[in-house]
């Protein structure tokens, strides 16, 4: 008997299809060895050698294996293909006391892949398993050392991580910007003109043959000098042209590019994102979803021509190579479809909600990759309008739609009427406008992870857990549009990392080190040493801080008393926000919540008296997933609750007060009562 071992059940059932009676597929539920949770783990006296150990949940399914191990002829470890994965097997020969184990890798759960790498199994990647553990190993030493130092410094229950530390930072810094921002008036002038019962726009462009910047007209005096100019003026058509453009199929998708598509076109989070491409991969519908690659391989290339052509016929086909990252991780594919003729309405017995949403977008993204340009018939024209000024007027229609008939992107027809060179045109009006710059926006899920890549910072496998991280430990919360704020406690954390732990912060260095782990993975460093080089420094600067930093003094005081005991109540600093704490702590324990109407807040006040108690009034509040609910602000001594928000109306059935729902409907919130609002 052969034993398969892979990471999860779903993985195994799947692979178990293609394999016959002689092989016996079982799973390590996830990793099987850890650094341990309650302290550092990490011997940095010996070279840092980690101290691993088996975590309980564990214990039960390594004893299951060793016995499957033992009656086994042969064991073969096919957990995922990438450093993650590497390392699971490699943890998974150590605990099982596996001699010499054969490994096998492949992109997709199909019947040719598994037969494939069956045909030639290799070893563990021990460079792959180095990267992983440097990549632990680091973060483990950054969490432990650095994390007490918050605790001691600012609050406890903090934390601080190597890159989830410089993802608050971008987000603290972009709210900096939007605070200093100041905007700048301008001003555009818009021509509107008339052509066979058509009107369309131009827009003054140049003056004097110099084009006029965005920002240079900038008040109403400057456009009414303009249009003192232009008085009385004749307006000819001085140059028309017209050309072909093209507009290019997007590559496949990697691992942030899916995210933040999904984020925008779904409003997916990255964790789900993820957490739905693992169910399609382990369920064998597409290929691996961890992956910064943008390669193709030759069958799915193959695949893809044959569909189009037959579907589309030939003159949608193109057929490209997309050229990979410099620092994409090893022999990846990007992210597809395992079969290129499964379309999205033949799934449909098969998938549903998130997931076929998901494979929709996968698939439709990978065969308009390999689909021809969409292709515009662009028009733009110049008009003179005399005193040196000239007005640009741009039209396009849509020609041939290539790869856009299956990958819906928002594109603007605007057709031009049927001018020639030289015609003096009719004036309608001449608008005048007046527009202000606007400050940067806020991140979303998608532009933060952009930018985390863009940046260097992280990998494929860390920009979900990243996100989640930050939002968990209340560093930053999402708005009502989703985007991302910093809490009060997420700018003074790092506010103390920028001035006392810049590399910790620093965007180049953390990059940097990104890439000392890309070349642990290729074979070209020594983990131990990428290690020591951080450490080295760190710890020195670490042992300075502890004796020069004195504790932030984060308590403010108030004109607050106790209602328990009377004594005065201060306004301090929580993990999750501020709060008031009555200063007979640890006699007295009263606390209250604190209302503030900023984009971190915790709650904000809606103008409803509290239905339950009747004397708080109603917050809308965020859980540490950033969810909104609604509740009573003398919390906890009150302990209303619910997710739909309460309005000024009440039952005429039962008489409780009645909530609006996120589509608009208001209901009774008693769940005994079925009272809808009907609409007017």
């Amino acid at each position: 008997m052969i034993l398969l071992v892979v990471e999860s059940p779903t993985k195994g059932r799947t692979i178990s299809r293609f394999l016959g009676k002689n092989y016996k597929v079982v799973a390590s539920f996830g990793h099987v060895r850890d650094l341990p949770k309650r302290e550092l783990g990490v011997n940095v006296e010996k070279n840092f050698e980690p101290k691993y150990v088996i975590p309980t949940k564990a214990k039960k399914v390594i004893a299951e294996l060793k016995k499957e191990a033992k009656l086994a002829d042969e064991v073969i470890l096919a957990t995922d293909q990438d450093r993650e994965g590497e390392s699971i097997s490699w943890h998974l020969a150590e605990a099982l006391n596996l001699k010499d184990p054969k490994r096998i890798v492949f992109h997709e759960i199909t019947k040719s892949a598994i037969a494939e790498a069956l045909k030639t199994p290799g070893k563990i990647d021990m460079h792959l398993v180095d990267a992983q553990q440097a990549r632990r190993v680091l973060d483990r030493i950054v969490g432990y050392k650095l994390s007490p130092f918050l605790w001691k410094k600012i609050s406890k229950g903090l934390s601080a991580g190597r890159v989830q530390s410089v993802a608050v930072r971008l987000v603290v810094e972009r709210e900096e910007e939007i605070k200093k921002f100041i905007a700048e008036e301008y001003w555009e002038i818009e021509a509107i003109f008339n052509k066979e019962n058509k009107n369309f726009s131009a827009f003054l462009i140049k003056k004097d043959g110099k084009i006029i910047d965005k920002l240079e007209i900038k008040n109403k005096k400057h456009a009414d000098e303009i249009l003192v100019g232009l008085e009385n003026a004749k307006y000819q058509i001085e140059k028309i042209t017209k050309k072909e453009t093209k507009r290019n199929p997007l590559p496949p998708f990697t691992t942030s590019t899916m995210q933040q598509t999904a984020a925008n076109k779904f409003h997916f989070t990255a964790k789900m994102t993820m957490s739905v491409a693992q169910k399609l991969y382990e369920q064998g519908h597409i290929t691996y979803h961890r992956t910064d690659s943008l390669n193709l391989s030759q069958s799915s290339l193959i695949a893809s021509e044959e569909f189009i052509k037959k579907s589309f016929g030939n003159d949608y086909f193109k057929g490209t190579l997309f050229k990979a990252k410099g620092n994409a991780q090893e022999a990846h594919e990007a992210i597809r479809p395992t079969y290129a003729d499964k379309t999205p309405e033949s799934m449909k017995s098969e998938l549903e909600g998130a997931q076929l949403k998901l494979y929709t977008l996968i698939w439709q993204r990978f065969i308009a990759s390999q689909m021809t340009p969409a292709i515009f018939d662009s028009t733009s024209i110049e008009i003179n309008g005399g005193n040196g000024y000239i007005f640009g007027a741009n039209g396009q229609m849509l020609k041939f739609d290539g790869f856009l008939k299956i990958y819906p992107m928002k594109f603007s027809e605007n057709e031009m009427p049927k001018l020639q060179e030289k015609e003096i045109l009719e004036l309608v009006k001449i608008n005048p406008s007046q527009h202000y710059t606007e400050p940067p926006s806020r991140y979303n899920e998608a532009s933060l992870i952009k930018a985390l890549e863009s940046h260097g910072i992280g990998r494929p496998s860390t920009y979900a857990p990243t996100l989640s991280t930050i939002q968990d430990r209340n560093y930053i919360a999402k708005n009502e549009q989703k985007r991302f704020a910093p809490t009060e406690m997420g700018t003074i954390v790092n506010e103390m990392l920028v001035k006392n732990f810049p590399q910790i912060v620093d965007i180049e260095f953390t990059a940097k080190m990104e890439k000392g782990l890309d070349e642990i993975a290729e074979g070209k460093d020594v983990w131990e040493k990428i290690v020591g080089d951080f450490y080295g420094p760190f710890a020195k600067n670490l042992k300075e801080k502890y004796d020069e930093i004195p504790k932030e003094d984060l308590t403010i005081k108030t004109d607050k008393k106790c209602p328990k005991c009377g004594k005065d109540m201060v306004d301090k600093m929580g993990r999750f926000g501020r709060f008031y704490a009555c200063t007979g702590f640890p006699d007295c324990k009263h606390t209250e919540s604190i209302i503030k109407d900023n984009p971190g807040a915790q709650a904000i006040k809606i103008d409803i008296i509290c239905p339950k108690c009747k004397k708080g009034q109603v917050v809308a509040k965020k859980t540490r997933r950033g969810k909104i609910f609604y509740g009573c602000d003398d919390y906890p001594k009150c302990d209303f609750a619910a997710w739909d928000k309460p309005i000024n109306e009440f039952c005429p059935t039962c008489g409780l007060i009645l909530v609006e729902t996120k589509s608009k409907k208001v209901k009774c919130s008693s769940k005994d009562c079925d009272f809808k609002k009907e609409e007017a």
